[in-house]
């Protein structure tokens, strides 16, 4: 069993071109014409005018189709006809940013003067751009972090900010999203206040609604330009399940990471330019590894290599090189280069399974079939329920639309935070909490806790002793460094939160294909010290969970189910991990671990029922355990976020409801709106779920259904009738009479900065 489960041919499509718009003058056309490009495509042309005319303008369409043109038009004109205009680009990754300035580089045209600034950019370097760059090219943690606080010394850029790219912007969703909205918003109302009114241009995948995606970002109406003029060669798009063999009787799954390393060097060995999307850092090391040794021999495993996030820019830049210019062949590479660099002549793509969202899906095999030559892209079930019902339900991919960004800036949570650093940067005033729902009243909020002060006139101040500390992607203030012990030579980096699962004391880490052993992680001065190592093993953090209702936003009653909505918090702590033998997985021994727990404040959907409807639900606690990981396995299904983004709790008698009780939340400080869509959409939710389990070939459950990869519990217990049993009983209370009732409980304003995204059940403390 398993193999090829769909093939589809997506047809190619012919361009279509058109004259340049008049205000373009000739010294852009000859600078462009001198790197080959002589005519635009249509979408090119509109969004370019869009923007040139004063209008807000996103262009979504397709990878490769020219987006960069359509944003750089309007800055390269106003360089060369000498204004006095500037131009902030930001990307979501510093790779891109880079890109984009060799990019530029190529052009030879007088009066533009790029610089990146980021992170890694010197002091004088940054100097010299805040005087002279009029293209600087950055992202949104310089900006929050960097610009806007220091916006005096950016005066000169602000005053004269002409337009303000923002490349990628699909990525801004969920939490992180709302983080990079009122940045953005921050940015708009300093220079306003220094006397600018930029025109925002964005670049985007294809997506649902883009211009009220790009409004919700930057608080002001923009049109959209969305059909796509470019060329594609086409492409045959295949859905695969790995193969299923026996042992004992039970059928047992092939590694999808093994599958993904097997075709990789397959496509390799025979010279096609192929990426690997994994979805985990530490599956991209495997998969190339893998890949390199199933070649041997072959010069070809030479030219495969790893690429995510983690490494040291020098290394990166040398493998973007490599990429660029065909020296590798073979790349397995997390979603980094979803985005990233601008790769050419790719030939095929793979997707180590279903990376979450259709956008990202399309993106991704948008990466091969650039030339004239057809593309491939596969993608490659994993073991999860998801995936299985995917790729027997391919309409689910093909036939659907892509999804609307999710992003809430109102979210109290967010909100707070960045209404601090604006007054900070600058007083507030009525009209600046007028633009975002619910402002207000967090300001008064904000007020009473004596952060900020509202004095005569209706401004707010901020009055703090310090300034508020804002991470933008959620992850804590700081990283964490890893170095080897004896030498102290830095190997890369890693973010706190993950640190306390991924490079504990004793942990195996993995690292372009060598694997080291964790001696010590320093928490307080953010270091893991390493030794290179190849045991026999690998190990997996254990971690125990609390979670605790906090407040009732909405109940659904349905005899005796019961859905609700609200807030929650759970608490979170790494105590052992495990070493297990390879490549068999027996487990050799557990050792504890002594860590901080980490908190987390969040938005929950759970259900509850009574226990009298659940006396012939065999093993109720494996039961509710089963249900609780399929039902966040298929949670992407109708929210836009994977099953990294959510976590989850199930117990048979939970302290707060005294039911058997299901809880599944965003692993998000203050919620991401992913257990909110749940509440709305819980019957096609939980009926896709059920259908996932009832058709899956195993007899007691396995990764496709109801086992999970993220379980802190080993998968224990787990039982795959009962859960069909639990989510049948919900789906039939959901045809009998409703009660509805919406409470208005206020939410705390000040969550603990910390992330959960595994899903565990306590019945083992």
């Amino acid at each position: 069993m398993g193999g090829l489960r769909h093939l589809r041919r997506l047809p190619p499509r012919r361009p279509v071109r058109t004259d340049w718009p008049q205000w373009v003058p000739d010294t852009v056309r000859d600078a462009l014409g001198d790197t080959g490009i002589t005519r635009l495509w249509p979408h090119q042309a509109e969004a370019a005018t869009h923007a040139h005319e004063g209008r807000d303008v996103i262009v979504a369409t397709g990878t490769a189709s020219g987006k960069s043109l359509a944003y750089l038009l309007p800055l390269l004109t106003e360089a060369a006809t000498q204004g006095e205009g500037r131009t902030i680009y930001l990307a979501p990754t510093k790779a891109l940013a880079a890109d984009q300035a060799r990019a530029v580089g190529e052009f030879d045209l007088p009066g533009l003067i790029p610089a990146i600034v980021d992170g890694d950019t010197p002091f004088e370097h940054r100097q010299w751009a805040q005087r002279f760059a009029n293209l600087v090219l950055s992202n949104p943690d310089l900006l929050h972090h960097s610009l806007l606080p220091r916006h005096r010394m950016w005066r000169s850029l602000l005053k004269n900010l002409k337009y303000v790219v923002i490349d990628e912007c699909h990525v801004y969703r969920g939490v992180f999203g709302a983080h990079v909205a009122l940045t953005l918003r921050r940015l708009l109302r300093l220079a306003e206040h220094y006397g600018a009114h930029p025109t925002v241009i964005a670049a985007s995948a294809t997506a649902a609604n883009p211009a009220a995606s790009l409004a919700v970002l930057t608080g002001r109406p923009a049109v959209a330009v969305t059909h796509d003029y470019s060329p594609h060669p086409g492409a045959t798009v295949a859905l695969w399940e790995p193969v299923t063999y026996e042992i004992e009787g039970e059928p047992q799954q092939a590694s999808t990471l093994s599958e993904t390393a097997r075709m990789l060097a397959q496509l390799t060995r025979r010279g096609i330019r192929t990426l690997a999307f994994v979805p985990s850092r530490r599956g991209a090391e495997i998969v190339a590894a893998e890949a390199k040794s199933r070649l041997g021999a072959d010069p070809a495993a030479d030219r495969i290599a790893a690429y995510r996030a983690g490494y040291l820019r020098e290394h990166r830049r040398d493998l973007e090189s490599d990429l660029r210019e065909g020296r590798l062949l073979g790349v397995a590479t997390t979603n980094a280069l979803e985005l990233g660099i601008d790769v050419t002549g790719l030939d095929a793509v793979l997707l180590c399974g279903y990376p979450g969202r259709l956008a990202s899906f399309w993106q991704q095999i948008g990466r091969a079939g650039r030339g004239d030559t057809e593309a491939l892209a596969v993608m490659l079930a994993k073991d999860d329920p998801l995936d299985t019902y995917l790729v027997h339900h391919p309409e689910a991919i093909f036939d659907r639309p892509v999804e609307a960004s999710v992003c809430d800036p109102s979210n109290p949570y967010v909100l707070a935070g960045h209404l601090c650093l604006a007054a900070e940067e600058l007083p507030l005033k009525d009209a600046d909490l007028d633009a975002i729902p619910g402002s207000r009243e967090v300001a008064e909020r904000l007020c009473e806790q004596k952060l900020l002060r509202r004095r005569p006139g209706g401004r707010y101040y901020w009055i703090g002793s310090e300034r508020p500390e804002v991470t933008l992607r959620g992850s804590g203030p700081m990283g964490v460094d890893i170095a080897e012990t004896k030498t102290g030579r830095l190997i890369g980096t890693i973010d706190t939160a993950a640190s306390h699962r991924l490079v504990h004391q004793g942990a195996l880490y993995l690292h372009q294909g060598e694997s080291y052993i964790v001696d010590d992680l320093d928490l307080e001065d953010g270091l893991a010290l390493v030794h290179a190592a190849k045991p026999p093993w690998m190990t997996s953090a254990q971690e125990i969970t609390h979670l605790e209702v906090l407040s009732e936003r909405e109940r659904l009653e349905m005899g005796d189910v019961t859905l609700c909505l609200g807030e929650v918090e759970v608490t979170s702590n790494v105590i052992s991990y495990q070493r297990r033998r390879l490549p068999s997985g027996e487990v050799i021994d557990t050792q504890p671990l002594d860590l901080p727990p980490q908190t987390l404040r969040t938005v929950a959907v759970w259900w509850t029922v009574e226990p009298e409807a659940l006396e012939g639900v065999p093993d109720l606690a494996g039961s509710l355990h089963a249900a609780e990981h399929a039902s966040i396995g298929l949670l992407p299904l109708v929210a836009t976020c994977d099953r990294w983004d959510i976590g989850g709790l199930s117990t048979p008698a939970h302290m707060d409801t005294e039911l058997p009780t299901v809880f599944v939340y965003d692993g998000h400080p203050g919620g991401a709106g992913f257990a909110e869509q749940a509440f709305r959409k819980w019957t096609d939710w939980l009926r896709a779920t059920q259908e996932a389990i009832a058709s899956c070939d195993c007899r007691f459950g396995c990764p496709s259904c109801i086992q999970s990869p993220k379980c802190g519990n080993g998968n224990e217990p787990l039982h795959k009738k009962g859960a069909i049993a639990v989510l049948s009983l919900l789906l039939k209370a959901g045809e009998g009479p409703i009660k509805s009732t919406v409470f208005r409980d206020k939410p705390e304003l000040e969550p603990e900065p910390a992330e959960a995204d595994d899903d565990l059940w306590p019945g083992d403390f």
